[in-house]
């Protein structure tokens, strides 16, 4: 059921993504104090916390399951993770194959379970569908970290590592909001992602409330599937609907790819575009100024790499170095920024290539 590590896909900026990662968690691994504090109650407690996380302590097994690389933003989930893996000479990553197919997926944690690996780090294809199998593994004494898309229930995980989707929708409705400047009657399009996931819901949500704080909502939406093909399809139908639209919000930059060939065939440009994960093609056509696309909110593509950071340190009993706690949290909710013709040098190493 495993598989060996496949050779690593080009990323634009790979190593830039991990040190990205690295500074989200440098307590998390790296932290070593440079010198021995006056011992009392709080150092004590923060030499616990910290726990020598930089240090190769003992040997663990981490599964790692993850739905199927068909899109850039995925397969840096899965690219990332390996790379992160590799600095570990205590870490023996167990991939399991890519897979959409939610029962090969739990086929995959059931043989983990069996296997008795230290450790699960799981992106589910669908949260709901993996939240039975991802209980049996706790039940089983096998922390789960959870990343990206929720299981159903809390408990069936040991921590959770999140982008903040409500929080990219309510950043994409405040730039809209911004740049429409008090434009009321305003036309607004939205293509969201795979509309049943509650990440999705989650998104839509924050932008509906975005919008409605400036008066706006949204008056012609088409979900499409985080693909390019479905990405094509759901702006070819939403612009034959919309005669005229002034902005669009598309929830993910691999499907961008899709909605910019569907737009160029269309020949429409009064509208602008803001996108959402990240991606080095939707950065560039930022950079060009000469583009519908105007903005891209990050929706970090190392999440999972941090899930395996995470696992490590839950399966060799550590915690964040600089946390009093002496345990991981149960959630970490990974910051998303707005990239625009402002900022975009800086957050152009850090992108992956859809």
């Amino acid at each position: 059921m495993f598989k060996s590590i496949a050779p690593h896909r080009k990323i634009l900026g790979a190593a830039a993504l991990l040190a990205s990662s690295a500074m989200l968690l440098t307590g998390c691994v790296s932290n070593a104090p440079a010198e021995a504090p006056k011992a009392d109650a709080t150092t004590a407690a923060t030499a616990v916390a910290a726990g020598g996380n930089a240090e190769a302590g003992k040997k663990v097994t981490i599964g790692f399951s993850v739905p199927a690389a068909d899109h850039g933003f995925m397969a840096a989930m899965t690219d990332l993770a390996v790379e992160t893996a590799k600095e570990y000479p205590d870490v023996d990553l167990k991939v399991s194959e890519g897979t959409n197919d939610v029962n090969v997926q739990i086929s995959q944690v059931e043989t983990m379970i069996n296997d008795k690996v230290d450790a699960i780090v799981l992106l589910p294809f669908d949260g709901a569908a993996l939240t039975q199998v991802a209980q049996k593994a706790m039940d089983a004494g096998i922390p789960v970290i959870n990343v990206d898309r929720e299981f159903s229930t809390a408990q069936s995980s040991r921590v959770t590592v999140l982008g903040d989707n409500y929080g990219v929708g309510v950043s994409a409705g405040d730039f809209i909001c911004k740049e429409l400047d008090g434009k009321k009657d305003a036309k607004i399009g939205e293509i969201p992602g795979i509309d049943s996931l509650p990440l999705t819901q989650d998104r839509s949500r924050g932008f509906k409330d975005a919008l409605a704080k400036c008066g706006l909502e949204v008056s012609n939406r088409v979900p499409a599937e985080f693909t390019v093909e479905s990405g094509e399809k759901a702006a070819s139908n939403l612009l034959q609907a919309a005669p005229h639209l002034d902005a669009i919000w598309n929830h993910d930059d691999d499907q961008g790819v899709g909605v910019m060939a569907a737009i160029k065939a269309a020949n429409r440009d009064e509208f602008f575009m803001v996108g959402n994960g990240g991606s080095a093609n939707m950065m560039r056509e930022i950079q060009s100024g000469n583009s519908v696309v105007r903005a891209t909110t990050v929706y970090p593509a190392y999440q999972a790499a941090d899930g395996v950071r995470v696992a490590r340190l839950v399966a060799q009993d550590k915690a964040l170095g600089d946390l009093l706690d002496i345990e991981v949290p149960r959630e970490i909710v990974l910051y998303a920024a707005v990239v625009t013709k402002e900022n975009v040098e800086k957050y152009l190493p850090t992108a992956f290539e859809s």
